[in-house]
């Protein structure tokens, strides 16, 4: 019962993006071939929106589940990490149809072919962890 709270939430959020269309895999087809503005509104959306909640976080001092104030760690700054992981991340995205949070929901949705790229994705994970110190950071 502890975590029904998140349970809820997580399913109130894969509604409302199969119902926004976010996990469509003809929309992201859209969105890669810049056809349409539709996700790029939607993702647009969700920056501005957590822009908005970190800057509130920070200035009211917010807390997390756990008492602890909510404070985000600056990332280190290189142009190689941020170009590699964004293009192996966008190749993933284009070939799947999907980012990683709407995996999981295609297959609440009945999509199981997904589970193949949810395994291919969890494999990668752990292949990245495996050769971490040897790429370029």
């Amino acid at each position: 019962m502890k975590y029904l709270k998140f349970i809820l939430t997580g399913i109130f959020f894969g509604i409302v993006l199969v119902k926004s269309e976010a996990v469509s895999w003809y929309r992201i087809f859209e969105m890669f071939r810049f056809e349409s503005f539709h996700m790029y509104g939607i993702i647009g959306s969700a920056v501005i929106t957590g822009i908005i909640l970190v800057q509130i976080a920070k200035r009211k001092k917010i807390k997390n589940i756990e008492g602890v104030p909510i404070h985000p760690t600056p990332k280190d700054k290189s142009i190689t990490r941020y170009l590699l992981g964004g293009l192996l991340f966008g190749l993933g995205w284009a070939l799947a149809g999907a980012c990683p949070g709407p995996m999981y929901i295609l297959v609440g949705t009945g999509a199981f072919s997904m589970l193949i790229v949810i395994i291919a994705a969890t494999f990668g994970t752990f292949v990245y962890g495996l050769i971490k110190n040897k790429l370029p950071h």
